[in-house]
């Protein structure tokens, strides 16, 4: 009888989790990183003409830091809405199931793998970057970069879960991805300061997580962000982001332990 917290299974599920994703890390991690530096390159050539600055700096640095947790969160919620859904799918999903771990063990074994990858996806990004020569990603605030990575990663590797928990095909996931995902991401601030836009569409972005996450995280490069005056707002935006997890942190393990969608 295992009374307390099944520490070997946790840690042999997260293993076999990282394994999974890195033996095919050319797709997982660097695939992800090059696409996403080509964003750098498209929008930095488009817009970043003439010298221009946002937050005073050039527009590649400004933008470097977002596209940057944007992948982290991209990819989390890729790595944690792909194993459990393929189970579902493949018949497999009793090998999740079946091992003497509880519900939060399995939630935290598949949260803590998601979020491995994310920040292997965030340093291979930050490397790529620093070969485009207008980019400089010295750091302002060390504990905003980590934070604010860290709670990206895991509200998205959280959304990929409980994704992967009603999804019962591969298309029901990319629909997620493609028609909220992906839209959240963009329309987040992170290719532009959210005080351009008319006031309507200020307020709009503001109810958007990613956007506190995205500015965060920029904060914490460059000393400065649009979610505030000053580095209170940001601080209070780093307690919300941790609320916010933590609350669907509870809904995803009340779903689990349900288990809904996965027994009959």
């Amino acid at each position: 009888m295992i009374h307390q917290v099944n520490w070997i299974g946790l840690k042999t599920l997260y293993m076999k989790e990282v394994r999974r994703f890195f033996k095919v890390q050319t797709q997982t991690i660097w695939a992800p990183a090059i696409t996403t530096l080509l964003f750098l390159v498209i929008f930095s050539v488009a817009l970043g003409r003439g010298g221009r600055e946002v937050l005073g700096v050039n527009f590649a640095t400004f933008v470097a830091p977002g596209l940057i947790v944007m992948g982290m969160m991209q990819n989390a919620f890729a790595n944690a809405s792909f194993a459990f859904l393929s189970g579902k799918i493949q018949g497999t999903i009793i090998d999740y199931l079946m091992p003497p771990l509880s519900e939060s063990e399995l939630m935290l074994a598949m949260i803590a793998a998601a979020v491995t990858r994310a920040f292997l996806v965030g340093l291979a990004l930050a490397a790529a970057m620093l070969l485009w020569p207008s980019v400089d990603l010295s750091i302002a605030h060390p504990w905003a970069v980590v934070w604010f990575g860290l709670m990206g990663s895991i509200f998205l590797a959280l959304l990929g879960f409980m994704s992967s928990i009603w999804a019962e095909k591969f298309d029901h996931n990319a629909a997620i991805t493609n028609f909220i995902i992906a839209p959240l991401s963009l329309l987040s601030g992170t290719f532009y300061v959210i005080d351009n836009l008319a006031p309507a569409f200020q307020a709009v972005s503001r109810a958007n997580p990613f956007f506190y996450i995205i500015s965060g995280f920029r904060f914490g490069f460059l000393g400065q962000s649009d979610i505030g005056d000053t580095n209170l707002a940001v601080l209070h935006s780093a307690i919300g982001v941790g609320l916010l997890n933590a609350t669907l942190a509870v809904a995803v393990y009340l779903v689990l332990r349900s288990g809904w969608k996965l027994k009959g």
